[in-house]
């Protein structure tokens, strides 16, 4: 093959050399703009993971850029006075001058031909006059490429919200350095790090409205440069700060980072004299950014060079047509591309914690450095103990320590309740993973901080539980959880989401549910939550294991028959084409469903639930309200955000005056509605202000299912960082939920102080006994303390531990 990469950086030249040293008769010619030895950046990172892919790929190139790497081990945070080191993170760095050089030698080795000092202004013309059958286009995060063919790329180019400045110093840092440093304008971060025996990489780091506030958008280069020396002296010992970037003027220097993703990958020209197509490949930057705080932008692009020389080593040169070529290039897109995305969620999660570190700063720099170093969400709090487990023990020490001035109004994990600290001198000094702390919330003391999400089981009749309810939630009780909800309850027949559905507006549904409480008090250790709520433009529809959210159908042999009833929204606007349109809601409606929903709260404290939950998400009644894409009012419950509210927050005052006051409350939320015009993460953090103002002790953190039209953006834990935006700009316990699967996310999210109780649901359909087995997992590490911590509590949990040790069972 002829091969043309436009773009001599390190996914270019990397994929030239793969291909060459695949096979030596391939005519590959990399043309890049710049001299052989002019570069931009100063150093770039990269895991031991990429450098374990590069030896694979390529031994000679992989040991010359190993012997001029700079490993370390260590990450050290310093924060308002403070510093938490941590190590077995295992990066290096190396001068981007010398990744390029030692690829450029590499390239030539081979017989790869480097064309410096040449702009591509038009790849085709370039394309014809080498006969190229394959084009990449790497060239770089401003493609022209891929400007130019936008049709088929279909890029989406986000522009962050930070600015940064890339900078280097003569000062050597020992481990990869985190400093944040405070002014009376705001907070700026400095991300550092060797990456040869005397040189450091030096990123300044703020939002955009600090660093306008400073004058930095108007300030010389040179002006710019001393103020962040001035600000970070303190970490350089008396050395500079200084820029290669001279080129540019002024705040040109400080860049808003791109975040780049494209469809497709693959544009095919045809050639001009006839014959197959030529594609043009997008590769590294010119594909996809990874935001530089998760130092991925060139592990992405080398990893890019070698999937796709991997398709080709795989195709064994049965390539030699255009059917060939393209089931070659569409493997590489189809599988890069994942990979690439979850890299990218990883970077975007990165990316909003730095853009938001004033949401942190009321924690302890012990938090702090914890919510840091897991941030993207990839990192684990179990993948903390593999790197550096004594930090992470004397981490957790420290969680479950109970600080009194500790709790999400100041950035902190929640009060413990005082029993924390006793619970771990009993035990001998081994920690209590962060998911087994206790919490107290208002006069109730929850064991650990796991919740059985309400999940409906469609099983009631007439709105009465059944003995498969108690069945169903006496054994997730008894399984471990600290607090089991009972599934969305309607407070009236017309508020089912089905006939399957519970309700509790009468004395027979009251003492079915009561005797459900009791079996839970008397059996377990666990509490037991009601969630209210009332279906709205999603009731009257079929059970869950027949057609979801499609309206009920006839009776058999009556096509005339209607089964279903009237339903209630805040405006006429049916959920689907096929669903009913509902009734838009009366003033009279609503006085009389509030009183159906106080009726329903009295009659829960009646039954002796420990916890209550209004029901706000999901698109259901009080959901329709709340969203703009249902709520078409234009009275006083109509138009802005507020107002949108009100009714919500007068059925939830309502709730409460009638809840006994020593127990608490919570409010699920949509946080986002997945859906152009819906509300945002801006708009939930303003819903959970207006809640906590009317007496919310917690927000249960959901997202869509307001509109057939969301698009969820899905990945494992993908609603906690809601969850953490409302804990930590609002100062509102959060229940985090969807996603949550292992004990390692869960502990990940209390540790961080993300959320302050994690919500499982289908893994607890699956084993009602999830929070027992995984504690059983994580006591395979610490033997001795879970028999101390639950006994007493829970009778079947020492069953478990009992047969455990009988079988010489070894959970890992």
């Amino acid at each position: 093959m002829n091969i043309l990469c436009i773009g001599g950086g390190p996914s270019g030249l990397y994929f030239a050399l793969l291909m060459k040293q695949q096979d030596p008769q391939h005519r590959i010619t990399v043309v890049e703009r710049n001299r052989p030895f002019d570069t931009f950046g100063w150093g770039v990172v990269l895991s031991d993971q990429t450098l374990g892919n590069l030896r694979a790929a390529d031994a000679v190139s992989a040991r010359l850029i190993g012997d001029a790497f700079n490993h370390w081990d260590d990450i050290e945070v310093f924060f308002k006075g403070r510093s938490v080191r941590s190590g077995g993170h295992g990066f290096c760095g190396i001068g981007r001058k010398r990744l390029l050089n030692i690829l450029q030698e590499r390239c030539l080795a081979l017989g790869v031909e480097l064309v410096f000092e040449t702009d591509v202004t038009d790849d085709q013309a370039l394309a014809q006059q080498y006969q190229a059958d394959l084009v990449i286009a790497s060239d770089g995060l401003n493609s022209r490429i891929r400007t130019r063919y936008a049709d088929t790329y279909q890029p989406d180019i986000d522009t962050r919200q930070c600015r940064f400045v890339w900078l280097g110093t003569k000062k050597t840092f020992d481990a990869f350095t985190f400093a944040f440093e405070q002014t009376e304008h705001g907070w700026f971060q400095a991300h550092a790090y060797k990456f040869d025996d005397s040189t450091s990489t030096f990123i300044v780091e703020t939002p955009e409205a600090v660093w306008k506030a400073h004058g930095l958008d108007t300030m010389p280069q040179e002006e710019a440069i001393a103020f962040c020396q001035r600000l970070f002296a303190k970490y350089l010992d008396g050395h500079a700060l200084v820029s290669n970037a001279t080129h540019l003027r002024g705040s040109a220097i400080w860049i808003r980072f791109p975040r780049v993703v494209c469809e497709h990958w693959v544009h095919w020209v045809q050639k001009q004299e006839g014959g197959a197509p030529v594609p043009v490949v997008l590769m590294g930057d010119a594909a996809h950014t990874a935001h530089f705080s998760i130092g991925s932008g060139t592990k992405l692009a080398l990893e890019d060079a070698i999937d796709l020389a991997h398709e080709f080593s795989a195709h064994a040169g049965a390539f030699s047509t255009h059917q060939d070529l393209a089931a070659v290039l569409q493997g590489y897109e189809a599988r890069r591309s994942v990979e690439v995305l979850k890299i990218q969620n990883a970077a975007r999660n990165s990316t909003e914690w730095f853009e938001n570190v004033n949401r942190y700063t009321g924690m302890e720099v012990e938090q702090f450095a914890y919510s840091l170093l897991t941030r993207s969400q990839r990192i684990s709090h179990e993948n903390l103990r593999l790197r550096d487990a004594k930090w992470l023990e004397g981490y957790e020490a420290w969680l479950a320590g109970g600080h009194p001035d500790a709790g999400p109004s100041q950035g902190g994990v929640a009060p413990s309740g005082g029993s924390a600290a006793g619970n771990f001198a009993e035990r001998g000094g081994h920690p209590v993973p962060p998911m087994l702390l206790p919490l107290q919330v208002r006069e109730l003391e929850l064991k650990n901080r796991i919740v059985c999400s309400p999940m409906a089981m469609y099983s009631a009749v007439d709105g009465v539980p059944q003995d498969f309810h108690l069945v169903h939630l006496g054994a997730r009780a008894l399984g471990g959880a600290g607090l089991v909800f009972v599934e969305m309850t309607s407070p009236t027949p017309e508020g089912r989401i089905t006939p399957g559905c519970t309700g509790l507006w009468n004395d027979t549904q009251e003492a079915a549910f009561k005797r459900i409480v009791d079996f839970v008090h008397g059996q377990s250790s666990a509490k037991i939550g009601m969630q209210l709520g009332h279906s709205g433009p999603k009731g009257s529809t079929q059970l869950g294991w027949e057609t979801t959210d499609e309206p009920l159908p006839a009776p058999a042999g009556r096509p005339d028959a209607a089964p279903n009833w009237p339903l209630l929204g805040a405006s006429a606007v049916p959920y689907g084409a096929q669903n009913q349109t509902p009734h838009a809601m009366t003033r009279a409606d609503m006085d009389l469903l509030t009183r159906q929903f106080v009726d329903s709260t009295r009659r829960a404290a009646a039954a002796g639930f420990d916890w209550l939950e209004l029901h706000c998400a999901h698109g259901y009644l009080l959901s329709s309200f709340i969203t703009p894409l249902t709520n078409r009012r234009s009275d006083e419950y109509g138009g802005g955000l507020e107002n949108r509210c009100r009714y919500p927050l007068e059925v939830f005052r309502a709730m409460r005056a009638a809840w006994p006051a020593h127990l608490p409350m919570s409010v699920r939320i949509s946080a986002h509605d997945w859906a152009p015009g819906g509300i945002t993460g801006d708009d939930a953090v303003q819903i959970a202000r207006l809640f906590k103002a009317a007496g919310c002790d917690f927000i249960d953190v959901s997202s869509g299912q307001t509109t057939r039209q969301a698009k969820p953006v899905y990945g494992r834990m993908y609603q906690t960082p809601f969850a953490d935006r409302i804990r930590n700009e609002v100062g509102i316990q959060t229940i985090a939920v969807g996603a949550i699967t292992e004990a390692d996310h869960a502990n990940s999210i209390i540790a961080a102080g993300r959320a302050d109780l994690c919500a499982i649901a289908r893994p607890h359909l699956a084993d009602p006994a999830w929070t027992l087995h995984e504690a059983a997992k994580l006591q395979s590490r610490a033997v001795d303390w879970p028999k101390q911590y639950l006994s007493g509590r829970d009778q079947l949990y020492r069953e478990v531990l009992k047969q455990k040790q009988a079988a010489a069972l070894e959970i890992h």
